[in-house]
């Protein structure tokens, strides 16, 4: 009787630490120069949402039935989420109806290039409770300051889980002044006549530079 041992090839080595290296990528979070960057964290717009909810604990399989999508954002892009500090776009010139169409405001007219445009997805996204009469808070690692906040509310009537966000869903309740560079900043915004589920969506115009952010909040009015 021969003993007989098997020889591995160099290919299926090679395989083997590819899938090995593949699912260490998976665990890292990523960053870039967004890492220095910030957003609404209350009412958390939808990245910082569901990077705080699940950004430990981000490949649980029991997010695909509890928070779907959060997990369909995850699973297209987790950087969308890792740089949840990132999504703007410089130059703008404040045009920024012509920077973002129709469908893409919660990408911040990103999704072409593929990591934001999960945000964009409609569905049943998980809500913050607020008033009618509510704070919104911004972190700002960087200290970038303000030029102004513009704040949209979706209209009543809008349904977010059906429709995709476009500008005619929105009505413009709060324009601030200037805030000096600070990395926790506030203020109030009034939204009268509203119930239920809406959009909150908040341009922030950062001082440092012409640099727009496009924020949408999922809120629930109580």
């Amino acid at each position: 009787m021969h003993c007989h041992e098997r020889v591995e090839s160099p290919r299926w080595t090679v395989r083997v630490l590819v899938a090995l290296f593949a699912g260490i990528l998976a665990l890292i979070p990523w960053t870039n120069d967004a890492s220095a960057h910030g957003g609404i964290v209350n009412p958390a717009f939808r990245a910082y949402s569901c990077w705080e909810r699940w950004g430990s604990d981000h490949l649980n399989p029991a997010m695909q039935q509890e928070d779907p999508m959060c997990w369909q954002a995850w699973q297209d892009n987790p950087n969308a989420m890792w740089n949840w500090n990132g999504l703007y776009k410089n130059g703008v010139g404040g045009n920024f109806q012509a920077a973002l169409p129709d469908g893409r405001l919660c990408s911040g007219g990103l999704a072409e290039g593929g990591r934001y445009r999960s945000l964009d997805a409609v569905g049943p996204w998980k809500t913050t409770d607020v008033r009618t009469n509510f704070t919104m808070h911004l972190y700002d690692q960087a200290s970038h300051g303000a030029d102004f906040f513009r704040v949209y509310v979706t209209k009543q009537g809008f349904d977010a889980t059906r429709e995709a966000l476009g500008w005619d869903d929105l009505e413009l309740v709060k324009t601030t002044g200037r805030y000096a560079p600070a990395q926790n900043i506030s203020f109030d915004v009034s939204a009268p006549g509203r119930s239920g589920r809406h959009i909150v969506f908040t341009i922030w115009q950062a001082s440092h530079m012409d640099q727009s952010y496009y924020l949408c909040s999922d809120v629930n009015f109580r």
